[in-house]
């Protein structure tokens, strides 16, 4: 499954780079992950959690930083892991771009994701707009923990990543989805597009 998310962070391009080179830091962004390896050779173990419906999903595994590009500002990172319960496995290839926007960043984040287990019962149309909400607030994350840096704040001072809430994020995720049908069903009928 393919997701692609796209967020903007209002610091410049280089600097968003040098942050997402630090990936203790960016995984400190992400809600519900936690680093608890350095690997060596770029590789990285960690854990991430999150509740999707009225199911827990942990995840323990690995990622590796596969490309990293600084001319292009293109880094790929290959990632898998198995469920604490044993319920399912999960694989995922993140191909991260960074743009100037502006003043600030745009980062694409393209996802090849393959689940399998209890996760994989959950439609394309949730599993997206659930990394939607997670990339929105992992975009939020960043933009304290970058200008904490600026400031010359440690890091560490601004909240750490909370676990991704089954609540919040069903709330939100659920609000993604309405908006999405009200556009397929409802927009095509505006006054304009209809007859007269």
């Amino acid at each position: 499954m393919r997701i692609s998310n796209q967020f903007e962070v209002a610091q410049p391009v280089d600097k968003v780079w040098a942050f997402f080179g630090d990936v203790p830091q960016v995984a400190a962004c992400l809600p519900g992950a936690q680093l608890t390896d350095e690997l060596g050779d770029d590789t990285y173990g960690g854990g991430v959690g999150v509740r999707m419906g009225p199911v827990k999903l942990e995840f323990d595994g690995r990622a590796r930083i596969v490309e990293r590009d600084d001319a292009t500002k293109r880094m790929v990172i290959d990632a898998s892991g198995a469920d604490r319960k044993g319920r399912g496995q999960a694989a995922m290839t993140v191909t991260a771009v960074l743009a100037p926007a502006g003043t600030g960043t745009r980062v694409q984040l393209d996802q090849d994701l393959q689940l399998s287990g209890a996760a994989a019962q959950y439609g394309r149309g949730m599993i997206a707009d659930v990394t939607t909400v997670l990339m929105g607030q992992f975009a939020d994350n960043a933009q304290a923990r970058i200008a904490a840096i600026e400031r010359g704040e440690s890091p560490e001072a601004v909240a750490a990543s909370r676990p991704a809430s089954g609540f919040s994020l069903g709330l939100q995720a659920a609000r993604l989805a309405l908006t999405r049908v009200f556009r397929r069903f409802f927009l095509p009928y505006r006054p304009s597009n209809i007859a007269s």
